[in-house]
């Protein structure tokens, strides 16, 4: 049952509060992705790339807090009423939405998991450092941040997948699975 029924979603579209979620997720997701300082070790801690690193690390930790409240929000609102498609199309529809909610956990977990166990700490803004609480195990904290770049690579693959099939449902099957989580304009 949902919270608030002027919040929560209805039989034909998401409530704001379901597609303001969706909708910060994308731009957290997409300023993550941008500001990643990526490559080297030596690269990614350099003094000169300090703020960048720091940023990308606010954001994905915003990103992981998103989803946790945005997963707590769906437990308790109403999913809006798919239109007839085939068997495929749903399923497709599910394990692409079930793959990005595991990502957008993964990729902060791979990047917390891996800068401690390489020894940084880490440094989201405002908070300061936050230590490691693990032993030093540099190559395990090594292969958990090139994990780390291959999901983020990912997750901008399949997002962009998302969006295409939103837009092929609004253009090729003039459904309303896009128009549901877009503000009503009415």
């Amino acid at each position: 049952m949902p919270l608030n029924t002027l919040a929560s979603s209805t039989r034909n579209r998401y409530g704001p509060v379901a597609q303001s979620f969706h909708w910060l997720t994308v731009i957290l997701v997409i300023a993550a992705f941008t500001l990643g300082p990526g490559g080297s070790e030596s690269h990614v801690y350099a003094t000169a790339r300090d703020s960048t690193r720091q940023w990308h690390e606010t954001l994905g930790l915003s990103v992981a807090l998103l989803t946790l409240v945005r997963l707590a929000w769906r437990a308790w609102d109403v999913d809006p009423v798919e239109p007839p498609m085939p068997a495929i199309m749903h399923y497709a529809a599910k394990i692409m939405h079930v793959t990005l909610y595991v990502l957008l956990l993964a990729l902060p977990l791979t990047a917390i998991l891996g800068a401690w166990l390489e020894g940084h700490p880490l440094t989201p803004l405002v908070v300061g450092d936050i230590p490691s609480p693990f032993r030093l195990a540099h190559d395990t904290g090594q292969t958990l941040a090139l994990v780390h770049t291959y999901l983020g690579d990912t997750i901008i693959w399949l997002a962009g997948l998302h969006a295409a099939a939103g837009l092929f449902h609004h253009f090729f099957l003039h459904d309303h699975i896009l128009r549901s989580m877009l503000p009503n304009m009415d």
